[in-house]
């Protein structure tokens, strides 16, 4: 599920995306450290195809769009805190060089 306070910063890649056919993006999903590399995997699977499907419900095509997990692989916050935890569970949008 995607978060409020997401929302609107999804939609403007979506409006970018849907008049600029020829770009394309790689939704990356992440998670925190704790749980299993299995279970991190397909959640950050799971948060990514979140994102791909408001992109599309935003009328972005599915050719311009794939999705990754790295689960708990490429953390972008050290350490073992409810701070660092929190910025490490989240999907970023990666433009493709064209």
């Amino acid at each position: 599920e995607l978060r409020p306070e997401y929302q609107d910063v999804v939609m403007a890649h979506g409006d970018f995306l849907a008049v600029n056919p020829a770009v394309t993006v790689t939704v990356e999903g992440h998670t925190d450290e704790r749980g299993s590399r299995e279970y991190n995997i397909a959640l950050g699977d799971r948060r990514a195809l979140s994102v791909q499907r408001v992109l599309e419900l935003n009328g972005v095509s599915s050719g311009q769009v794939s999705v990754v997990s790295y689960g708990e692989e490429k953390p972008a916050a050290e350490g073992h805190s409810e701070a660092a935890w929190r910025l490490n569970r989240r999907v970023e949008i990666v433009y493709q060089g064209q």
